[in-house]
């Protein structure tokens, strides 16, 4: 039953890539036309993550967000349609580099990644890369499936939010 499948980097727009690395290890990247900070702060305020993190395709909702952005502090997601009902991730924040770096710890699972985002500006542009590194083959074999459509929805909807900022802030 091993359906495994050769991550070749796929693109939305030329825009989004998802990239097998290594057996443990997954990269997506994207372009932002948005400056670091409203980047990183699409990725840290939770009234501006829970706008774009869930895939709308899915149909299941995020219903609560907490994040205490900072070394050693925590963060939780439960998605569902009620709380009787719901998923959810956790883990602590290991680094949190205003404007350039998080990284954090998945807990929901002995199986679950380290990520790490990174923000890197360039013209006003961000060059955003979301590092996973998976405990083993398996573990990444498993996860990969659902990200190859999951993650380009996602970052889709963060560069539609990031307009929106874009918009409500001037681009100042």
């Amino acid at each position: 039953m091993d359906e495994r499948r050769d991550s070749e980097p796929t693109s939305m727009n030329n825009r989004t890539t998802v990239e097998r690395k290594s057996d443990r290890e997954l990269v997506v990247t994207r372009t932002f036309d948005a400056q670091s900070r409203i980047v990183f702060e699409a990725w840290t305020k939770p009234e501006l993550f829970m706008r774009w993190w869930a895939p709308k395709s899915t149909g299941v909702p995020l219903l609560s967000c907490e994040m205490d952005v900072r070394v050693g502090g925590r963060y939780r997601l439960e998605f569902g349609h009620d709380a009787s009902n719901s998923m959810a991730f956790f883990g602590r924040y290991i680094e949190a580099t205003p404007h350039s770096r998080l990284v954090w710890t998945n807990e929901e699972g002995d199986d679950a990644p380290v990520t790490t985002v990174t923000f890197e500006e360039e013209g006003g542009k961000t060059l955003l890369v979301l590092h996973e590194l998976y405990p083993s083959k398996e573990a990444l074999d498993e996860a990969i499936a659902g990200m190859e459509g999951g993650m380009p929805e996602q970052f889709e909807q963060l560069d539609e939010l990031l307009v929106s900022l874009g918009a409500s802030l001037g681009r100042s």
